[in-house]
């Protein structure tokens, strides 16, 4: 079953299926930095972002990208 097949067959019998695509979203956001979100979900870093000031995240301030800690290469020069 494919994604819109379910969605179809979710709203003939009368779930909301946008409204409660949208609230777990938020959800995620409240819990993860909203770009990681957007990533993982294929969303634009905006549609997250805002959706997180909706649901009042805290992490406007992150930072997106390779946190990781790696020896830097030491040189001679």
């Amino acid at each position: 079953m494919t994604p819109e097949t379910l969605e179809l067959r979710l709203r003939h019998l009368g779930f909301p299926t946008q409204r409660g695509r949208t609230a777990a979203i938020r959800h995620l956001v409240l819990q993860t930095p909203a770009p990681v979100v957007a990533r993982m979900l294929g969303y634009h870093d905006d549609t997250t972002a805002q959706l997180a000031a909706e649901a009042g995240g805290t992490w406007q301030h992150y930072a997106p990208g390779d946190h990781s800690r790696r020896p830097r290469a030491h040189t001679d020069r």
